[in-house]
This record gives structure tokens, sequence and C-alpha cells, in this order.
């Protein structure tokens, strides 16, 4: 399973997770069977460059996105795109993994999806 998640750098499973989904620098991709950790720049256009955050996702073959927070618009795109997404993540990269793996996050919904920042 590929799991994906909004960072702010390029430390791998060190990382913490970025809080603002679509305008981390970074997004940090972890194939939990392989241990291969790949990082992928947010070049989308949150970030000024071209396409929304989950259509960048998509293209990197992720099966779950965990984020701390998202919006409804954001989430909704990613599960069009097949990504199952899960909220509540904190911490380093290598501790919101444990916590998906515990059962210890969310599916998002309405009812946990970010309200500020008009999304």
């Amino acid at each position: 399973m590929k799991v994906a998640v909004p960072t702010n750098g390029e430390r791998g499973l060190d990382e913490e997770v970025g809080l603002h989904f679509g305008k981390v620098p970074t997004y940090t991709i972890v194939d939990t069977q392989t241990n291969l950790v790949k990082i992928v720049e947010n070049t989308s256009e949150h970030r000024g460059g071209v396409g929304l955050p989950p259509d960048l996702i998509a293209k990197t073959g992720a099966d779950v996105m965990i984020v701390f927070n998202a919006g409804m618009r954001a989430i909704n795109r990613l599960q069009e795109l097949g990504i199952d997404v899960y909220t509540g993540a904190q911490g380093t990269v290598r501790e919101a993994i444990e916590a998906l793996q515990d059962g210890r996050l969310e599916p998002a919904n309405a009812q946990n999806a970010c309200k500020e920042h008009e999304h």
C-alpha cells in the first residue's frame, strides 16, 4: 500500500506532517510493503505550479492519503481519484503511518473536514 503524507520538507519518515494539505512544500510517499520512501515536491497551483494537489498525489500511485486536516473539496477529489483519506495525522511521517496502521486515524468526511480557508 502506498501512503501519501503532506510534509514540511525532505527528511522522509522523520519529517513532520504538514498541517495545510494543499500548501505544504512536499509530499512524502511511503510504500508500506517495501518501506521505499519517495519525496515529491508540491508543484501544484497552490505552490505556483500547475494542477490541484489531489491530481499530483494521484500521479504518485498513492492508495491512501493521511492528513492532519483537509478541506472537503480536496477530500472529495482524492476519493474520486480512488484514494482513501484519513484525518488526524500528527508528528512525524513514521508516527502518522503507525497511527494509520493501528486504526487511530479517522476516515475523512464532511464532519471532520477543515472548514477554514474557504475550502
